[in-house]
């Protein structure tokens, strides 16, 4: 087990710890970007009420709850869909060593068919009764490359605590990506990162100079 993870088991003995469970929802799919460009795969991911990109989940209580029943409970007020998730859909258990290392974070990917991520996207957005509040709308993840950036760019958007190597971990876990193409991808959003920060410090310094009313 890498170093930081617990196991499921571990990670519940931690009795006075928070807990919050989140999941990566996903899919296969035929369909082409432009009639050309093959999608391969739908990720759904979150835009959050603090403007973070973040999987759908929340805090349970273990000692009322188990990790999927609260987590289920939760993808039913964030994506209006009641989506059962089971112990075969946990990936890992680990604490938060950058925020709260009394909070632990259990991640769960679980594949659906095409029709099925289509429904969560209708509900998300018409009956889910967190949207537009803690939720601010469900997001694609682009795995695909244009000459715009795609996959490239979505990665080098802010995401809440560990959600990034969380996506990134799956990618390669279930094979939705090939190492080579990831690691290219992600050469482009470091540098594509450089630039955005060198265009707020610009904005930045302008405004500063700008009079205040």
């Amino acid at each position: 087990m890498a170093s930081g993870q617990l196991s499921r088991a571990e990670a519940l003995a931690c009795t006075n710890c928070r807990h919050a469970c989140h999941v990566m929802l996903y899919c296969d799919t035929q369909n082409k970007l432009f009639g050309e460009i093959p999608i391969k795969h739908i990720i759904l991911m979150q835009m959050r009420f603090d403007g973070l990109l973040g999987f759908p989940g929340g805090f349970v209580n273990p000692s009322e709850e188990s990790l999927e029943e609260g987590l289920s409970r939760e993808l039913l007020e964030e994506i209006g869909v009641v989506v059962p998730i089971s112990v075969e859909n946990h990936v890992q258990s680990c604490p938060d060593e950058d925020v709260d290392t009394r909070l632990i974070l259990h991640f769960y990917a679980k594949k659906m068919k095409e029709e099925q991520i289509l429904e969560i996207e209708r509900s998300a957005a018409s009956t889910a009764i967190d949207h537009g509040h803690e939720v601010l709308g469900m997001v694609r993840v682009p795995l695909y490359r244009t000459e715009g950036g795609g996959l490239s760019s979505f990665l080098s958007h802010s995401f809440i605590g560990t959600a990034r190597q969380q996506l990134l971990d799956c990618l390669l876990r279930f094979g939705l990506i090939s190492p080579q193409t990831l690691c290219h991808a992600l050469s482009i959003s470091v540098a594509t990162h450089k630039r955005t920060t060198k265009e707020l410090n610009s904005a930045l310094a302008l405004m500063k100079k700008k009079p205040h009313r």
